[in-house]
């Protein structure tokens, strides 16, 4: 499977501490802005429950889901709370000037 890289948003739809979920060639992808800028993309899938992620809250550089207050690592995708133990699927996100790029 090969990754192409998508604009798929602007830094002005994602303020720092915010989430925003995207569509990408079907599939969800949330994103997340930690306060430092840093921008990262994540399957918006909890692994424990199937709930988005985006409907979650960004706690330092984690994601947290609203359901059962699982974490997960924004910049790996692997699960840091309980009651998660599978990771999601995390995606490389650049930005470029104002543009949000993911390779999905």
């Amino acid at each position: 499977m090969t990754t192409a890289k998508q604009r798929i948003a602007d830094l002005s739809d994602l303020p720092p501490g915010g989430v925003l979920r995207v569509e990408v060639d079907g599939s969800p992808i949330c994103l997340a802005r930690v306060e430092s800028g840093e921008v990262y993309a994540l399957r918006d899938q909890c692994s424990h429950e199937q709930f988005p992620l985006s409907d979650g809250e960004v706690v330092g550089s984690e994601i947290e889901c609203p359901i059962h207050l699982a974490r997960f690592d924004l910049r790996t995708g692997a699960a840091s709370g309980q009651p998660a133990k599978d990771p999601v699927q995390s995606y490389p996100a650049t930005v470029e000037g104002d543009a949000i790029y993911v390779d999905v």
